[in-house]
């Protein structure tokens, strides 16, 4: 067993509207977004299904051609390898669960934010 503070995690500054913390376990990666209004998390897609919950604010997800807008207390499911984006409505936090782990968060190999 291991016991996490999401306030001793290390933040990672993305952007100056994106910030993220993030644990990985065997076979899951659990991310923490902290996300300033008109942030845009750029389109992309990764081999991981992914499940979005908001705890507060409201985000805007582009996902195949479709917009969602999903509000605090809502999540949002999506598949691996389909296209999506999302555009920060208001100032919010999300919780995003990754399968299988998001080793190209681990190996810094996440070039869709053009960092």
């Amino acid at each position: 067993m291991t016991h996490h503070r999401w306030t001793d995690v290390p933040r990672e500054q993305i952007t100056a509207t994106v910030a993220r913390r993030f644990i990985t376990g065997d076979s899951v990666t659990i991310g923490r977004f902290e996300l300033k209004q008109g942030g845009v998390v750029p389109s992309h897609a990764h081999l991981n299904e992914q499940i979005s919950m908001v705890m507060s604010g409201v985000l805007l997800f582009r996902i195949d051609g479709r917009e969602t807008i999903v509000k605090a207390g809502e999540v949002i499911q999506i598949p691996a390898g389909v296209p999506h984006a999302v555009e920060v409505i208001e100032d919010a936090v999300a919780i995003d669960v990754f399968s299988p782990v998001r080793q190209d968060w681990l190996d810094k190999t996440d070039t869709y934010f053009g960092r």
